[in-house]
């Protein structure tokens, strides 16, 4: 499997995320979600070689949740992971029908909520302890400044989180890869991606704010390192605290 092998550099920075934030211990079953989009692509491959060559032994397997309720081709998915030799399970579910006849105003949101439960669910079914989920540097950044904007609160979501709902650990080991950097080690490793759009994403929050973003990088070129810097290093000195 050659054409799969990973560069130095991006799998050094993966094997960072997963030490600094101490993601994986000896003898976890790690689920990866698997959406056939470029990062949970990338993600399972990325795991199935760290695993190789990382002393802490832990078991992986894949898991998509056909949010059509059956009619997504995962063809793609079943021979990449029959390549890796990684268990894979499919789970349908109707979300797609479930969001219009709602009429849900936060399609993106109600429909990400879902497919974590129903993943979390089956990860366990599967004999896991820890899901992975694809999020990369440029989510991070998003994520922070739209909660800023929205919420007037400078944060985004965990590397590393115990969700005790569901008695799951959630990880996400591509956080210090850009997206940019994620598509050049896709195309280079020539991976299989399953094509899909959904009928809800035409407009977004997040869509405005990867476009803000975006044109941020091309003013300050360092933008997404120093928010990312900013999330690991906020520092209660720097907090305004008003007198009683």
């Amino acid at each position: 499997m050659k054409k799969h092998s990973l560069g130095n550099r991006i799998r050094g920075k993966i094997g960072k995320a997963i030490f600094d934030y101490d993601m994986v211990s000896e003898g976890d079953h790690v689920v990866v979600g698997l959406s056939g989009g470029k990062d949970s692509v990338f993600l399972l491959v990325a795991l199935s070689q760290i695993r190789r060559w990382s002393p802490v032994k832990f078991d992986l397997s894949a898991c998509s949740v056909d949010i059509s309720g059956g009619n997504w081709d995962v063809s793609p998915m079943e021979k990449l992971c029959d390549e890796l030799g990684i268990p894979y399970k499919v789970v349908p579910h109707p979300i797609e029908e479930i969001i219009r006849i709602r009429e849900e105003r936060s399609p993106c949101s109600f429909c990400a909520n879902m497919r974590r439960g129903i993943l979390n669910s089956w990860a366990k079914e599967m004999g896991g302890n820890t899901v992975a989920l694809g999020h990369n540097l440029d989510d991070a950044v998003e994520t922070a400044l739209m909660n800023l904007f929205r919420t007037g609160r400078f944060r985004s979501f965990q590397p590393r989180i115990w969700q005790s709902n569901s008695d799951m650990n959630l990880i996400r080991p591509l956080l210090y890869l850009t997206e940019k950097a994620i598509l050049q080690e896709i195309s280079r490793m020539r991976l299989p991606l399953v094509r899909y759009t959904c009928p809800f994403s035409l407009e977004t929050e997040r869509t405005r704010a990867k476009e803000l973003v975006s044109d941020l990088a091309t003013r300050f070129p360092d933008v997404k390192q120093n928010i990312l810097h900013a999330l690991r290093s906020i520092d209660g000195k720097d907090r305004w605290q008003a007198e009683d």
